[in-house]
């Protein structure tokens, strides 16, 4: 008869789930005796870093990848990190050690007491199971969940059910099989197709989901056949649209009365795979303009639930996409000419504009270039010069936690060795995810990683001023030299004085993971 572990094995190398991102503690040792051939365990030096890089990998590949952390402590410090995985609605499956049976209920020295309720309410499902024998289908609950509902999943597996006989049924998760399949029904289908036709002026609103999904390319073709103007949903983790296209018209401001304002005249605003809407800066104001109506489709049932306004169709966005692709009998509208872009600014005094550095990016790098972005000051003038055309071009920390940046772009850099990867990250951020570095040496990952540096946090400087604190302590990190941290954990790294020393560094071919510290002028995100 099997163990518990080999079936546990067995079932995830046939879910295709061979690649784990990992800090192990005692507890999680059990699991890892006797990892087939096939698996691959990626070692991160702290949680975070872990739980960033398998979102990083997670989004880029569109597949669940397995989170191997400790107990109550590491599964806490990954906490932080997995909030991003959450607003994103990445597909982590996180298997957590746990005491053995006997010592749960005495509270012996790491276990994880009530484990399923520390990670709730950011996963979508957690569990313990009862008994060793409800391991390997517990463990198939935890993939299929996170597949099914596009978010994390935590299970919490006490490290001497992994010896345990497996039982005669548990063979059976090994062929199961879990699907989806979101169509709307044709009178739903018939119902939105006839509004999005009878709109006199409608608006689009993509999220991250459709570049998540697949749909870049196919919103484009929608956004044409409708002529209409296109946002990005406020607090955008990818980018769903070419952000130089005609229609483009930016990213959503993440306040209510903003975002109001700028459907002023549209009578039909269709919201595609986003919620409605992830608000920051507290801005009141009407929910939306006076005769203005909002349908939103997306796969997400909880942000269909949870929207203050409008109506909701949940179903699988690239159906609907294709169904108005289908349905519309208008003729797609020849795009104008993308917008050129302007010259970057220049700053004032010593070290770059962020803009200068963002025009090199662009200049000097390969048009798919996958940019993994982490400098949230800098942000106006990201897009202000940035020219991304392709899908899976962008990637920000999707609910702002810190953190994300160096780790996300490891993962995305291992899930994706066929395109140029850029990890773009402000030095407060860059050491939130730090120990990422070691990571993408020791596996040899090809990535620039570009470290603008101007000694703040620019983000919260900016934000003090609108709430009317400009003297809030604790804003400065000034002495960090990160060309010496990175050659510390085995990373190539160069810093670059100028714009042209960073065109020069930026057009050299980069044999693994390289770092190149820029100093930049402080601007604001708006």
């Amino acid at each position: 008869m099997s163990s518990v572990r080999r079936v546990s094995h067995d079932f995830l190398e046939r879910q295709g789930l061979t690649t784990v991102f990992g800090n192990p503690g005692s507890n999680e040792l059990p699991f890892l005796a006797g990892l087939p051939d096939g698996f691959r365990y990626v070692l991160g030096l702290h949680e975070g870093a872990v739980v960033g890089m398998a979102d990083g990998y997670a989004q880029a590949t569109g597949r669940p990848v397995l989170v191997n952390l400790h107990a109550a402590s590491g599964s806490g410090n990954a906490m932080g990190a997995l909030t991003n995985a959450v607003a994103a609605r990445t597909p982590l499956v996180v298997l957590a050690g746990q005491q053995v049976r006997p010592a749960i209920g005495p509270e012996a020295n790491l276990a994880s007491v009530d484990a399923p309720t520390l990670m709730k309410p950011l996963v979508g499902w957690a569990a313990e199971p009862a008994c060793a024998e409800d391991v390997p289908r517990a463990l198939a609950q935890a993939v299929f969940e996170a597949r099914l509902q596009r978010r994390p999943t935590y299970l919490s597996v006490p490290y001497d059910d992994w010896s345990a006989e497996a039982g005669d049924n548990a063979k059976a998760v090994l062929d199961r099989r879990v699907e989806l399949a979101a169509v709307p029904g044709a009178g739903q289908g018939q119902r939105l197709v006839e509004r999005v036709a009878a709109a006199r002026r409608p608006a689009l609103v993509l999220g991250g989901d459709i570049d998540s999904d697949g749909l870049f390319d196919d919103a484009v073709r929608l956004a044409e056949r409708l002529g209409a103007p296109v946002w990005a949903a406020p607090s955008l983790f990818r980018l769903p649209f070419p952000n130089r296209h005609p229609q483009f018209q930016g990213v959503l401001p993440a306040g209510i009365a903003p975002v109001s304002a700028a459907f002023e005249g549209h009578d039909l605003v269709l919201v595609l795979g986003a919620p409605v809407f992830r608000y920051h800066e507290h801005v009141p104001g009407a929910y939306l303009p006076e005769g203005t109506r909002l349908i939103q489709v997306t796969g997400d049932a909880s942000a269909a639930a949870r929207a203050p306004m409008g109506e909701a169709l949940v179903a699988d966005p690239s159906a609907v996409v294709d169904l108005l692709l289908k349905s519309l009998d208008a003729p797609a509208r020849p795009a104008a000419p993308y917008r050129p872009v302007p010259a970057p600014l220049t700053a004032e005094g010593p070290g770059l504009h962020p803009e200068q550095v963002f025009a090199a990016l662009r200049d000097e790098l390969p048009e798919d270039t996958a940019y993994v972005v982490e400098s949230t000051s800098t942000n106006a003038a990201w897009w202000r010069q940035m020219d991304l055309r392709r899908p899976g071009s962008y990637y920000f920390p999707a609910a702002g936690g810190l953190g994300f940046g160096l780790p996300g772009a490891v993962g995305v850099a291992m899930a994706r060795p066929d395109r140029p990867v850029v990890a773009v990250v402000g030095d407060g951020s860059a050491n939130y995810g730090i120990t990422a570095l070691w990571t993408a040496a020791q596996h040899r990952v090809p990535l620039t990683v570009v470290l603008l540096r101007n000694g703040t946090y620019g983000a919260l400087r900016w934000f003090g001023g609108l709430l009317g604190v400009p003297d809030a302590p604790g804003l400065d990190i000034p002495g960090l030299d990160f060309t010496r941290i990175a050659e510390g954990y085995g990373v190539a790294a160069r810093h670059a004085e100028g714009a042209e020393e960073l065109r020069a560094v930026l057009a050299e071919p980069a044999a693994g993971p390289r770092l190149i510290q820029v100093d930049t002028a402080l601007t604001t995100p708006s």
